[in-house]
């Protein structure tokens, strides 16, 4: 995990904004990723074109689907569902089931609870909508982000509660089953740094998070960044390695986005995003690496 990751997927959204997370469907060759809805566009069913600062208020979100080579292979909308801080992806017959964050808190815009659904190309979603099974494993917390590692049935909450972040881990199938009793919670280390939170995945034992910020004032690029990369042991919830993260460091104004565990090929290995370019005009770049 210490060396650079190897590019594998360059490309744009279908919205002007950033990235804010993604997940791949191995199987099919889909790559779907998380955006706040952009300012200025009018949704089926609304009476006005809203604003970017409503969009991220409300927590609308577009939800893209893309080849792995970056072409656009449709999409849905989100409607007062967060912030799209994580995505997670199971099989389901004759498509995929996605989980995100649900229900945005409006004094944040970030989901208070967590949610699953089908895929269906050109529908928009609300909180309400019928198809979206919803869930509030933690009471009166904000900030929920789910992360999946199917193959040994684990899903991960990262949650706010009294504004302290937190990861708590769940066996899957219990969790949709609605019983909430975690196999272990713990505060997310590095919080202290101030670092904005941008990205979990996990596989086996182990987490990863990513934490950083764009290049800009106190970030230099001659500094390298400040893009830190941690793997967490969630046993004990201990930092058992982390570095200052070196991927793409010529990328402007390289702000990280996105973690994801890709299994496929024999080898599990680490998917890191990055946004480059200007604000209205923003292209992501996705990078691997070896989780060993």
């Amino acid at each position: 995990m210490a060396a650079a990751g190897r590019q594998f997927l360059a490309g744009r959204l279908r919205h002007t904004t950033v990235l804010q997370s993604f997940t791949v469907d191995e199987r099919r060759g889909h790559l779907y990723a998380l955006q706040v809805v952009a300012g200025g566009i009018r949704l089926p069913g609304e009476r006005t074109a809203l604003p970017h600062a409503a969009r991220v208020r409300n927590g609308d979100l577009c939800l893209n689907r893309l080849t792995l080579d970056g072409a656009a292979a449709g999409h849905m909308y989100l409607k007062g569902f967060g912030h799209g801080g994580s995505i997670g992806l199971e099989e389901a017959a004759g498509g995929v089931t996605l989980w995100t964050e649900w229900n945005a808190n409006p004094s944040s815009g970030y989901g208070r609870g967590v949610c699953h659904f089908r895929f269906t190309d050109g529908q928009v979603l609300a909180r309400n909508s019928g198809g979206v099974a919803t869930y509030r494993p933690v009471a009166g917390s904000t900030s929920n982000s789910p992360a999946l590692d199917v193959t040994h049935r684990h899903l991960l909450l990262r949650y706010k509660r009294h504004g302290i972040p937190r990861f708590a881990l769940y066996n899957l199938d219990a969790f949709r089953a609605r019983w909430f009793l975690p196999l272990t919670d713990f505060a997310q280390p590095g919080a202290g740094l101030g670092l904005p939170f941008q990205g979990m995945a996990l596989y086996g034992d182990y987490a990863y998070q990513l934490l950083g910020s764009a290049y800009g004032t106190g970030n230099p690029a001659s500094s390298g960044g400040n893009t830190r990369l941690y793997r967490i042991d969630l046993r004990t919830g201990r930092v058992v390695w982390q570095q200052l993260e070196r991927t793409a460091p010529g990328l402007s104004p390289r702000e990280p986005e996105g973690l994801a565990v890709l299994r496929d090929g024999g080898t599990p290995r680490l998917c890191l995003g990055f946004v480059e370019g200007p604000a209205g005009s923003r292209s992501f770049r996705l990078y691997d690496k070896p989780l060993s």
